[in-house]
């Protein structure tokens, strides 16, 4: 069969090209070098192409349509040079980085790159404007997905700019006066070209179920398959280890999964939720754990990346599962028609083990409703978007003076997230002094034996875990978090 590469030039032109299709299989990188026809909006235009199952849009721009202002700079999501906007069926305009964003995540979804930012009289953007005026670009490289992300900010209202823009890296400026342009920019008005219309779509061209259900009967079907929801740790599995998938299915379609429940006695987290969408529901119940999915990765990638993926990858090094197992989070998961329930904590085995069968998938997170007595620690080398050396959350319920309860969990002390149980012990029904916190600060050695690596010796790790139950009492006592200075 013939491949294609089809465009619907109904609007204003933009240089869009055809390529030679004899020459896709080198570009794409496709396992078995099956394509399938997408439709998606580029800037305003209705497309139709053929497409690889991990094609990225990056080489989908660069390398195949010829739009070169969205550059590859990490190629795995962290320093923001391919940045884009992407508007889905909610019509929320996001920021997301293009390096790690296949081809199929696109269907039906609305894409504008820095092509696309100015109006088609050639008219600035009020963030292009304001970043001429204020000198917001050196060298040029970073600046188009700078563009992007503020004028997804921009589109969306936000006025946190270093949070919206702790996701672009820049060499040259320092960042002020890019944080200026931004500042500049948010009293103007939206423009009009800027609001986005879908295009209307066929069936799904991959396999891209709609309901829980419909993923169970595949994935039933195809037990080795991959599961791609963000994309955020699947996507560097092609661009870093040259990976070829084989059977994979999206999840970005399936609706059942991408939904919060807050129930009386349980909050209920689809695994497709994004972590932004989590952390906006889960900031008035418990807000450190809000502010730490806010440092687990930049705007882009809190929204593309999926927690059920992040729990499910089963990484020692995760962030959100410390902070759930603190909270009892149950975990839902599937297989078929079968469903059963355990414990977050039993989930997990061992390093990269997983209690999940071939065929199995993570269908959603319960954590109970609870007072908010939560902490997060987040221990890393930078404060944004950075892998943690260890991250602490702790859970102390105290009646009377005395401990009543205490959940503790830490990622990056084991070959998998922890419970800290002999600490637990060492707590549980007794005062909730600093006699009982010094005592227990000696049980970390017998739930943890931690590794030195790149990030952290062993030696740190434990002092620092101890540090942090200390700074844990100090905190709930009302005592200034910064009274102890733990150094590695």
């Amino acid at each position: 069969m013939t491949k294609r590469l089809e465009f619907d030039l109904n609007t204003r032109g933009s240089g869009l090209r055809r390529i030679d299709p004899s020459a896709k299989d080198q570009m794409t990188g496709n396992a078995a070098g099956l394509f399938h026809m997408i439709t998606f909006s580029l800037n305003g235009e209705t497309m139709r192409a053929d497409v690889g199952a991990t094609e990225t849009l990056l080489d989908f721009l660069r390398e195949r349509q010829g739009s070169t202002g969205t550059k590859e700079g990490c190629n795995e999501g962290d320093c923001g040079a391919c940045s884009v906007i992407v508007t889905g069926p909610d019509g929320v305009a996001r920021a997301m980085n293009a390096c790690i964003l296949f081809m199929p995540q696109l269907h039906g979804r609305a894409v504008r790159t820095v092509e696309g930012i100015s109006g088609a009289d050639g008219t600035l953007h009020p963030v292009q404007a304001a970043m001429v005026a204020h000198h917001g670009s050196q060298c040029g490289f970073c600046t188009p997905g700078f563009i992007a992300s503020m004028a997804a900010a921009h589109t969306n209202g936000a006025t946190d700019h270093a949070d919206q823009l702790a996701g672009n890296l820049c060499r040259c400026t320092g960042y002020a006066p890019i944080i200026r342009a931004a500042e500049a920019a948010a009293s103007e008005g939206v423009p009009a070209h800027m609001a986005e219309t879908l295009p209307k779509v066929d069936a799904p061209p991959f396999a891209m179920p709609e309901t829980a259900d419909a993923l169970a009967t595949w994935y039933a079907d195809h037990p080795d398959a991959t599961l791609i929801g963000g994309a955020t740790d699947v996507g560097l599995w092609v661009t870093k280890q040259l990976r070829d998938l084989k059977d994979v299915a999206f999840l970005n379609r399936c609706a059942d999964l991408q939904q919060i429940e807050l129930g009386e006695t349980h909050i209920k987290i689809g695994a497709a939720c994004t972590v932004a969408q989590v952390l906006e529901a889960i900031r008035p119940l418990h807000p450190s754990f809000a502010e730490m999915l806010r440092r687990y990765g930049s705007v882009q990638v809190r929204n593309a990346a999926t927690i059920g993926g992040n729990i499910a990858n089963g990484s020692p090094i995760g962030d959100s599962p410390p902070a759930l197992i603190a909270l009892g989070a149950v975990l839902h998961l599937r297989k078929g028609a079968a469903q059963r329930e355990t414990a977050l904590e039993d989930f997990f085995l061992d390093y990269g083990k997983q209690d999940r069968a071939p065929g199995e998938f993570v269908e959603a997170i319960s954590v109970p409703r609870q007072p908010d007595r939560l902490r997060c620690y987040k221990i890393s080398k930078r404060f944004d978007q950075d892998i943690s050396a260890l991250c602490g959350c702790f859970n102390v319920t105290v009646e009377g003076g005395v401990v009543a309860d205490a959940r503790i969990a830490f990622g990056g002390m084991a070959g998998t997230p922890k419970r800290a149980t002999y600490v637990e012990a060492a707590l549980k029904t007794r005062p909730w002094t600093q006699a009982t916190v010094t005592a227990a600060q000696a049980a970390f050695e017998q739930d943890y034996t931690p590794l030195s690596d790149m990030r952290a010796s062993a030696g740190y790790r434990m002092q620092t875990a101890k540090a942090l139950l200390q700074r844990y009492f100090y905190e709930d006592h009302g005592v200034a978090g910064d009274v102890l200075e733990v150094r590695p």
